[in-house]
């Protein structure tokens, strides 16, 4: 929200800085965002005076101007401004100066072969408004040569974050409200006149949607001439963002942006009928301001006549019904309308705009009667016409809520001292009713309160937070006890152990498209949010890598080799009661090529499946798995190519990961370039360590005796995984072996058909002594029998 310091104080009798008013809305928890200072814009504009006027030798519509800045010799400038004439007072763009609305930078210049020294300025060029049919015409007691910027007096920009539970501060008059409390100045509360009635209300106007909008009032004002609002206002307008439309419109916007109440003003004439406050129609529509048109439905309020439709209430008026520039009767809306039913309205129409996010957020239902007579006041002031009698149909909330408040709770609760007469002070100072026994009225606009600590948050606030002492939390005594959980301690272990193996951490979002999370549900019912920020993260993510793999088309977009990406989260899948679950899990993926193309390898290699178990492993033995009992399977799921995949499991059923490489058509659902391969490890099913005290294993003794090693070469049948060969010798002896691994796979000459060689070494561990022949050949026949079970057969 935007708006000038002059605008403040209009508001508020202060002689603060504009430094010191944004360290104070700082203090007060009404955070800027920045200071924009409109004078900064203006340097090199002066006050100017047209000395003469002739006309272009070589152009019809230009002129050439002698123009005095009230210093030096005149200065010639070319100008084809219509209104350009001797006489006239205006602004001058001197040579070095930026044209504020296009950034143009101003140089001494030949225009059709006459030199020009500067620029005349219009209104738009400079950004005070919407006027560009000719330059700006200054009174004619305008000082020549005075800095533009300091006889427009240019007031510095506020731009401040409001929020969502303060709506009474998205007004300028309610933050001056609030910097008074805090000592910056003196508030100047606004007290409305009476407006005389001429004649009975017209129109008949009634509430038929006691819940949407609980309170409609509305007058008529005839005769009054719609043209430009006052400088006054659109600078103040155009300060907080508005453009300066007419000055009907500008006046709905001005009682909008100065006291945070929404309103609206329809064209008389283009009405027919009652105007009522009802339920939309399912399937009626309406033809909106931004020109677009929006079809409704029955939870929604609008406002409508014989004719139909002329309002989305709450959020956007009707074109049919707007005012126009011969607009002469008119009538004022102000209205109430329920919060939650404006949310959701705004939410299904997919339309934000500056009066849904007051009505949503709660304006203030006392400030019906107040509100209508200032936008009466004003346009009878700028526009003229007479007023009809106020017609009041329904009633806004009016029941304060009332707070039995200890004064002593401060300190309590906010760790400061006040004084029982400043808390009174502040509260009061903030339009709170405070009586002598603490029995504390809040005003209708304060949504927010619902109770003392509530309260106690006002006084701190206006206090000063940073009167509040640093204090250390009280500490047992002794060394300070982990906090960590044992499941925090391992994520925290993996993201280190994923860093150190060369992978980038990537945060992506908890939210999916509905098809990206389809097509990794497998079938499993979905998590959809009812409100979520956008209909792209309208679902709960179902697996990790939808995510990774859009970082991965980000980076390939803008022309990076490789991803090598990994993410701790958590996934959202339904349980079988239909709760919410959700599962710890570390996924990895990596695209692109594996090692770049050079000298000594040639072509750029690609990763594949084997780097993606390769990485699976690695880190569920960070992890604490039994990494050696693994067994590796298939059934990785659709969305990797069923031949370079697999899992991981402990036992038939227990899923620690699954690994591989990307199907086509996953790829090709998320516009990605392949090969990719992912690896997603669940962490919750990792077993958890031995409980009890003391450690889960042995203290280590490095053995007596030297190692033995013995190769086995097998042939076997060509479809049998190494994997499953290598457990079965291993788990042959688990006294004495130790260790095994594959060293050497081939199939051809020499391989029966239908074969495969596979050569094992496996390393044994004699124990308090050394093996003798018997032993180590009962060992070996303990290796080839099982081997024998899978279908091998020692070779030669």
């Amino acid at each position: 929200m935007k708006f000038s310091q002059e605008w403040l104080e209009y508001f508020l009798d202060t002689d603060a800085s504009t430094a010191e008013i944004a360290a104070k809305l700082n203090a007060i928890g009404i955070e800027v965002e920045g200071i924009e200072d409109p004078a900064e814009k203006l340097a090199g504009f002066r006050v100017a005076e047209v000395l003469t006027a002739e006309k272009h030798p070589d152009a019809d519509k230009l002129q050439v101007l002698s123009v005095s800045t009230g210093e030096g010799a005149p200065l010639q400038v070319v100008c084809g401004a219509p209104n350009a004439r001797a006489g006239m007072k205006g602004v001058l763009g001197l040579p070095g100066a930026e044209v504020p609305a296009n950034g143009m930078k101003l140089k001494k210049s030949a225009i059709r072969g006459v030199e020009s020294n500067g620029m005349m300025c219009s209104v738009r060029e400079l950004e005070l408004g919407e006027e560009h049919d000719g330059i700006i015409e200054l009174p004619a007691d305008a000082p020549v040569g005075a800095s533009f910027a300091d006889y427009h007096a240019a007031s510095p920009i506020f731009d401040v974050a409001i929020t969502p539970n303060r709506p009474d501060c998205m007004g300028v008059y309610g933050i001056a409200r609030d910097l008074a409390a805090a000592g910056l100045g003196t508030f100047k509360p606004i007290e409305p006149s009476a407006i005389t009635a001429s004649f009975p209300c017209p129109v008949e106007i009634r509430t038929d949607d006691a819940k949407g909008c609980p309170a409609f009032y509305g007058r008529v004002i005839k005769g009054a001439t719609n043209g430009q609002s006052p400088d006054w206002m659109q600078r103040r307008l155009i300060a907080a963002g508005q453009r300066p439309i007419s000055a009907l419109v500008d006046i709905t916007n001005y009682l909008m942006l100065a006291f945070g109440r929404p309103a609206h003003a329809y064209d008389l004439a283009r009405l027919s009928g009652p105007v009522i406050a009802r339920r939309a129609k399912d399937g009626e529509q309406v033809l909106a301001l931004n020109e677009k048109t929006y079809t409704l439905d029955p939870s929604m309020t609008v406002i409508a006549d014989d004719d139909g439709v002329h309002d989305i209430a709450g959020i956007m008026g009707g074109e049919h019904s707007s005012v126009q520039d011969g607009t002469t009767d008119v009538l004022l809306e102000i209205a109430y309308f329920d919060p939650e039913a404006i949310g959701v309205t705004g939410r299904r129409l997919g339309l934000a705009t500056d009066a849904r996010t007051r009505f949503e957020r709660g304006v203030d239902p006392a400030f019906l009667d107040d509100g209508l007579t200032i936008l009466t006041s004003l346009i009878q002031r700028i526009c003229g016409g007479e007023a009809s009698e106020v017609v009041r149909a329904g009633s806004p909330p009016s029941e304060p809520k009332v707070i039995a408040f200890d004064h002593t709770l401060t300190e309590r609760l906010g760790g400061i001292e006040v004084t029982a007469a400043e808390q009174k002070r502040i509260l009061e100072a903030l339009d709170f009713s405070v009586a002598d026994d603490w029995q504390v009225t809040c005003p209708l606009r304060r949504h927010d309160i619902e109770g003392p600590a509530d309260l106690v948050e006002e006084v701190v606030r206006i206090h000063g937070l940073d009167a509040v002492q640093s204090v250390a939390l009280p500490r047992a005594d002794g060394v300070a006890r982990p906090t960590a959980t044992p499941e925090q301690k391992l994520e925290r272990r993996l993201r280190r152990a994923a860093a150190a193996r060369g992978l980038n951490e990537a945060i992506t979002w908890s939210f999916l498209p509905t098809d990206q999370a389809e097509h990794f549900a497998d079938g499993q019912p979905l998590w959809v949010l009812d409100n979520p920020i956008s209909e792209d993260m309208k679902v709960m993510r179902p697996s990790l890598i939808p995510g990774l793999l859009s970082a991965a088309k980000r980076n390939d977009d803008r022309g990076a080799s490789a991803a090598r990406l990994f993410e701790v989260g958590r996934r959202y899948l339904r349980a079988k009661d239909g709760s919410s679950d959700e599962h710890p899990t570390l996924a990895v993926l990596l695209a692109g090529e594996k090692t770049s193309r050079g000298w000594a390898g040639g072509k750029a290699t690609m990763f594949d499946a084997f780097d993606a178990k390769g990485e699976a492993e690695a880190l569920l033995a960070e992890a604490g798995a039994p990494v050696s009992r693994l067994q590796v399977m298939g059934d990785a799921g659709g969305q990797f190519h069923p031949g370079q995949s697999g899992t991981l499991r402990l036992g038939p059923k227990n899923v620690l990961a699954r690994f591989g490489t990307l199907h086509p058509a996953t790829l090709d659902a998320f516009d990605v370039d392949g090969p990719v391969v992912a690896v997603e490890i669940y962490l919750d099913a990792i077993p958890a360590k031995r409980g009890g005290k003391g450690f889960a294993r042995a203290p280590y003794a490095p053995p007596a005796l030297q190692a033995v090693k013995r190769d086995f070469a097998f042939l076997v049948p060509a479809e049998l995984p190494a994997g499953d060969l290598l457990r079965a010798v291993k788990g042959a002896d688990k006294v004495n072996i130790v260790d095994g691994r594959v060293f050497d796979v081939f199939a051809g000459q020499g391989v029966p058909e239908g074969k495969k060689s596979i050569a094992v070494e496996v390393t044994l561990q004699p124990g308090e002594k050394s093996y003798k022949d018997d032993e180590l050949k009962a060992i070996s026949d303990a290796v080839v029998a099982a081997a024998a079970k899978l279908g091998a057969e020692l070779r030669g």
